[in-house]
C-alpha cells in the first residue's frame, strides 16, 4: 500500500515538472515572438539619424570673402571654404566680392574650383559702391549663381601686361595672343552658365564696364538684390542647372549661415606674398646679410635679414615671380659696391639704382590681370638700399687702412728708444731697444747709437727690424756741399 502511494505521489510529480516545462517553453516563445515583432516595430519608426542632423538639414549657408586683391592665399582660403562647404553637406556657398582684380594664376584657380564645387555657388558684388573689376569679373561670371547689388559694377577685364602699376606697351601680335587666350578661357564656362558671351566679350576686347543693371539686362548676371537676405529670399526654391547639367532646386527657407574666416596663419602670410611686401622684405634680407658679412659681429642684422630674406623665398615660391627682375636686384647690389670701390664719379650709383627700379617692376609676372610691385614701394626702397649699401662699403675700405692696435702686427711703425747700440758692425750688429715699455732684441742696417730713435720696420720672431728717426732739427739743417 505504501508503495502504491509513493508510486502515485512520485508520478504525480513528474506530471507536474512535465507541464511546468512546458508551460516554460511556451513563455519563452511568447517572449522571443513579442521581442521580434518590437523590434521590427521600432525599425519602421523614423528616427533622427546623424545626417539629419548635419548641416544640410538646417540649409547652412557658407559664407566667404574676397575684399582685397586677388593673389595666392586668397585663392587658398576660398579653395579651402569650397573644400569645407562639400564636408559640412552645405546648401549654398555665398562669396560676397569687392575687388580690383590681382594675379591671372589666383583667379584662375579660384574659378576651377568654383566650377567643380559639389556644393552650389552664389557670387555676390556687395556692397553699394563695391566693384568685380578685372579678375573678379571672370569670378563673377563662373558662379553658379551671379548676383549684385545696387550702386556697383563689373567689367574692364582686358588682358594687360602691368608694371609697377603702369600698363606696358606690346606689340599687336602679342596682344592678339593674350586677348584670344583670355576670350577662350571665358567662353569655356560663360555658355554653360547661360550667361551672354557675346556682351562678356567685349569686357575683354573692348575693356568695357557694366552697372548692376546692364549686367542683369544683359544676361551676364542672374539676380540683383539689396542685401544678402534679399539675395537668400530670391533664391529660395529657385532651380539651377550645375556646371555639369544636373538640375538643383535651392531649399533656403530658414537658413544657417556661417562665415568661414581666414585663419590666422593665411591673414599672416597673405601680407607677406602682396609684391609690395615681398620685395621690401627680399631686399631688407639682402641688406641684413650684407651688413654682417661686412661688419661680423653685429648678429642682430645678420638675424633679421636671414629671417627676412626666408620670408621672401616663400613668397617667391607662391608669386609669379620673373627671374629677370632678381637678376637686375643683384646686379643692382654690385654696382652699388663697385661705386663704394672704385672712382666713377656716380655713374656706377646711378645704374646700380636704375637696374634695382627695373628689377623691382619687373619682379611680379602678371600677364592677365594687374599685380606687381608699385613704382612708390620701388623708389621709397630702393634709395635708402643703395645709400645704407655705398656707406657700409665705405666703411669698409676705410678699416683697412688703419693701424693695427692689437697683436705682434701693431708694433709695425711703433716707435722706441735705443738701449744698446744697433748696428755697429757685422760684429755686432744686433742691439736693445725700449718698446712699450719691453726690450726687444733688435737690428738695423744702419749703426744707431744708444739714446737714439727708432722706428719698427718688421719682426721676425723675436727680433725687430728698426731704422733710425732723424729728429726734426737734424732734418732741417743744411747739408754741406
Amino acid at each position: 500500500m505504501y508503495s502504491r502511494i509513493a508510486f502515485h505521489r512520485m508520478h504525480r510529480s513528474t506530471r507536474f515538472r512535465i507541464s511546468s516545462y512546458l508551460q516554460n517553453r511556451v513563455g519563452a516563445r511568447r517572449i522571443i515572438v513579442l521581442a521580434c515583432a518590437l523590434i521590427a516595430s521600432l525599425s519602421s519608426v523614423p528616427f533622427p539619424s546623424h545626417a539629419d542632423k548635419s548641416p544640410s538639414a538646417q540649409q547652412t549657408i557658407l559664407h566667404l570673402k574676397i575684399d582685397s586683391e586677388i593673389e595666392p592665399i586668397l585663392a587658398t582660403y576660398l579653395d579651402e571654404g569650397i573644400d569645407e562647404a562639400a564636408r559640412r553637406n552645405a546648401s549654398l556657398i555665398l562669396i560676397t566680392m569687392d575687388t580690383p582684380g590681382g594675379l591671372s594664376s589666383s583667379m584662375e584657380n579660384i574659378v576651377q574650383h568654383i566650377l567643380n564645387s559639389k556644393v552650389p555657388v552664389a557670387v555676390y558684388v556687395s556692397p553699394t559702391g563695391s566693384r568685380a573689376a578685372s579678375a573678379g569679373f571672370y569670378i563673377l561670371l563662373s558662379a553658379d549663381i551671379a548676383a549684385m547689388a545696387p550702386g556697383t559694377h563689373t567689367g574692364a577685364a582686358s588682358p594687360v601686361m602691368i608694371v609697377g602699376g603702369y600698363a606696358m606697351a606690346i606689340d599687336e601680335t602679342m596682344r592678339k595672343k593674350i586677348n584670344n587666350d583670355a576670350l577662350a578661357f571665358l567662353r569655356s564656362y560663360a555658355d554653360k552658365r547661360n550667361r551672354n558671351p557675346v556682351l562678356a566679350a567685349t569686357a575683354i576686347t573692348d575693356a568695357k564696364a557694366f552697372t548692376e543693371r546692364e549686367a542683369l539686362d544683359g544676361k551676364m548676371i542672374d539676380v540683383v538684390a539689396s542685401s544678402e537676405d534679399d539675395l537668400v529670399r530670391q533664391l529660395n526654391g529657385r532651380e539651377i542647372t550645375r556646371f555639369d547639367g544636373t538640375k538643383v532646386t535651392l531649399a533656403l527657407a530658414n537658413p544657417q549661415r556661417t562665415d568661414f574666416e581666414l585663419s590666422p596663419r593665411q591673414k599672416f602670410l597673405s601680407r607677406i606674398v602682396a609684391p609690395d611686401m615681398f620685395f621690401f622684405l627680399l631686399i631688407v634680407g639682402v641688406l641684413g646679410l650684407y651688413t654682417e658679412f661686412t661688419h661680423p659681429g653685429m648678429i642682430a642684422p645678420g638675424v633679421a635679414g636671414g629671417i627676412c630674406l626666408v620670408l621672401a623665398l616663400y613668397a617667391m615660391q607662391i608669386l609669379p615671380v620673373n627671374i629677370a627682375g632678381i637678376f637686375l636686384i643683384l646686379l643692382a647690389l654690385a654696382m652699388f659696391i663697385l661705386e663704394a670701390k672704385f672712382t666713377s664719379h656716380g655713374v656706377l650709383a646711378a645704374g646700380g639704382i636704375v637696374s634695382m627700379l627695373l628689377g623691382a617692376l619687373f619682379l611680379i609676372r602678371s600677364p592677365y590681370t594687374a599685380g606687381g610691385v608699385s613704382l612708390g614701394t620701388a623708389i621709397a626702397v630702393t634709395l635708402p638700399f643703395a645709400a645704407l649699401t655705398m656707406l657700409l662699403m665705405r666703411l669698409v675700405l676705410r678699416s683697412r687702412k688703419w693701424k693695427q692696435v692689437t697683436g705682434r702686427e701693431e708694433m709695425i711703425g711703433a716707435q722706441g728708444v735705443v738701449i744698446e747700440p744697433v748696428g755697429n758692425g757685422p760684429d755686432s750688429p744686433e742691439g736693445m731697444i725700449r718698446i712699450h715699455g719691453e726690450l726687444w732684441r733688435a737690428t738695423s742696417t744702419q749703426p744707431v747709437a744708444e739714446g737714439k730713435s727708432v722706428r719698427v720696420l718688421r719682426i721676425d720672431g723675436l727680433k725687430l727690424y728698426v731704422e733710425p728717426i732723424e729728429s726734426p732739427a737734424a732734418a732741417m739743417q743744411p747739408q754741406q756741399v
